[in-house]
């Protein structure tokens, strides 16, 4: 088994890309909550369609995503992020020419030229996602989505908390599920979710339930 020093190359498919009205990096909004109303379409692969399934009950989601034409324009992801490549100057911060981990940033030039972009889901339709808050280039291939939950994704969230109590969780709130104490899956948390054969007696997870 390699050492996590060194991991091994990860492959990722795209799950799907954006239909945006941006093509140029200069002129793409920087956050979502920058450019909050403006339209965008996430176009999922026919293959990927049924997973879409229940997203409309969230008012928002994470759409994971590789930043190709930033990964471009950097040769390719070639260069060696060394030096001041890995203390960039964010775009926030270019009035004062400070530099900062780019790993505390949001920075779109980085090793893996990852992105997350919170986006208001306004409507699904078939293998269409339509919303709002853009802040990617057309075509940007998306690599996931996940669901925006308050319980779990706001730190401290507790009900009473204004305007986020009225944020649709989806399943997440259907018999109060997100409240869940659970930490672990366990042995048939994990067969549920496809992850393990349940008429498989070997555990490669190390445990029972």
């Amino acid at each position: 088994m390699p050492s996590p020093a060194t991991p091994p190359a990860v492959t990722l498919r795209p799950i799907g890309y954006v239909r945006t009205a941006y093509r140029r990096l200069a002129d793409t909004p920087i956050q979502t909550s920058r450019n909050s109303h403006e339209p965008g379409r996430l176009v999922v692969l026919d293959a990927y369609a049924a997973g879409l399934d229940g997203l409309d009950g969230f008012d928002y989601a994470h759409l994971l995503c590789f930043l190709d034409q930033a990964w471009q324009a950097d040769d390719h992801g070639r260069r060696a992020f060394t030096g001041d490549r890995l203390r960039p100057v964010p775009f926030l911060l270019q009035h004062t020419g400070q530099r900062v981990g780019v790993f505390a940033t949001r920075a779109p030039v980085r090793p893996n030229y990852l992105a997350l972009s919170l986006v208001r889901v306004v409507a699904v339709h078939g293998n269409l996602v339509d919303f709002t808050g853009v802040d990617l280039l057309d075509g940007t291939p998306v690599l996931d989505i996940k669901p925006f939950e308050p319980h779990l994704d706001v730190p401290g969230y507790v009900p009473g908390s204004g305007w986020l109590d009225q944020v649709r969780g989806g399943w997440y709130q259907q018999s109060n599920a997100a409240a869940n104490p659970m930490v672990r899956p366990g042995r048939r948390g994990l067969q549920a979710a496809g992850l393990l054969d349940p008429d498989d007696p070997t555990d490669p997870t190390g445990g029972d339930e």
